[in-house]
């Protein structure tokens, strides 16, 4: 019997045993909580930057934010200041760009932020009407823009449409395709927060604008089912996992059922805003009380069964308000600069309020150095790498 088991011995060790991917961020242990990583991530990351004929065209029709504030009543101007804390043009606003997703992920982002348009028939954003106008005014040398990715049906990611259309991952599944890839080249990687804002309001800036296909129930399933098509479940964090035995997710959330960082490595975790439906109640809940089968986070407030993903960007203001909501368990996106105003005056204050807030999500347009400004302004995660511990302030 010995002689017959040699040839198999033999083989077995000659067979090197399969290695484990290597892990990223290794000073980190694997036992920390996912709520107790802080992340760099990037606004509107698939923004590949708008045409300076358009961005005029837009200054031509829109008042700056301080002219909005002037014709406000003094709540609706409280809670503008909040979200647009600067006196910025249009076309300030829009001064920005970033390399790919891949570049992105590269770099050691991990937070992604995808604006998702409702598109069920096919090419609802394929013909600009920014572009249209001004090529209809003898403009020829516009931006490239591609439209052929935008003709089939199903989800396309841009910012505005007619305005802010040029994308360097025009559709949800294309965007989604490549962070899989990114993702299974590096399968040891800290997980990778995925913001997705349905843009359910349009905005006819120009001449000729279109009306978007509204956001519907079947929109927010189609959100769910292509992230689970490309994905596949085992490659998610969702509500159910996070949910557990408790009976709602925040009580989850507040009894720190966070999945620890070793199981959520090589992992993503969606969270969508604006998904606001009838009674101002979101129409993603609908059919799933308490995100209950559903894929993605939602933004909450404190108190909402559901509440598990707070969106607060001013950490100038409220960064008391954010250590709070941090300190008691939930995940927090916050913004280092907002509308590019910071990096047009290099003020870091923004940034380092951010950091030091704890919030485990913090985005800035300018994850690369040379702005359209010319200022020295870049936003890095502190201490450098693609997670840290959130800060025990």
């Amino acid at each position: 019997m010995f002689t017959r088991m040699m040839p198999l011995l033999a083989l077995a060790l000659a067979t090197p045993l399969l290695a484990k991917p290597p892990v990223e961020a290794p000073h980190l242990s694997d036992k920390l909580p996912l709520n107790r990583i802080q992340v760099l991530g990037t606004h509107n990351s698939y923004s590949q930057g708008v045409d300076p004929r358009v961005l005029a065209l837009i200054d031509q029709r829109i008042p700056s934010m301080g002219k909005m504030l002037g014709a406000m009543p003094e709540e609706k101007r409280r809670e503008f200041l909040l979200a647009h804390p600067n006196d910025v043009t249009f076309s300030e606003a829009l001064n920005y760009r970033h390399p790919s997703l891949t570049e992105q992920l590269k770099l050691g982002v991990r937070a992604i932020e995808l604006d998702l348009n409702a598109d069920p028939q096919g090419g609802a954003y394929a013909d600009p009407a920014a572009y249209r106008f001004l090529r209809g005014q003898g403009v020829s040398d516009l931006l490239p823009f591609d439209p052929a990715p935008l003709a089939a049906p199903g989800l396309k990611v841009l910012h505005m449409a007619d305005v802010d259309f040029r994308s360097s991952c025009p559709t949800f599944r294309g965007c989604l395709q490549e962070m899989k890839t990114w993702s299974d080249a590096n399968p040891g990687h800290v997980p990778v927060f995925v913001m997705l804002e349905a843009k359910v309001q349009a905005m006819p800036i120009v001449p000729g604008s279109a009306s978007p296909p509204p956001f519907t129930a079947e929109t927010y399933d189609e959100i769910d089912r292509t992230i689970l098509e490309v994905f596949g479940r085992d490659a998610l964090i969702t509500p159910d996992d996070v949910r557990g035995r408790y009976s709602t997710l925040e009580q989850a959330v507040l009894a720190g059922n966070w999945p620890k960082l070793g199981d959520a490595r090589g992992k993503f975790i969606f969270q969508l805003i604006t998904a606001t439906g009838r009674d101002g109640a979101s129409a993603y809940l609908e059919g799933h009380p308490g995100l209950k089968g559903r894929v993605a986070f939602l933004d909450s407030q404190p108190g909402q069964d559901h509440a598990a993903f707070i969106l607060d960007d001013n950490a100038l203001v409220r960064g008391a308000e954010i250590r709070d909501a941090v300190k008691k368990g939930y995940i927090v996106r916050s913004r280092a600069d907002i509308e590019t105003y910071e990096a047009k005056v290099n003020d870091m204050r923004r940034a380092e309020a951010a950091f030091a807030s704890g919030a485990q999500i913090v985005s800035t347009d300018f994850e690369v150095a040379g702005n359209n400004y010319g200022t020295p302004y870049v936003v890095t995660l502190p201490g450098g790498g693609p997670a840290r511990e959130v800060p025990k302030k």
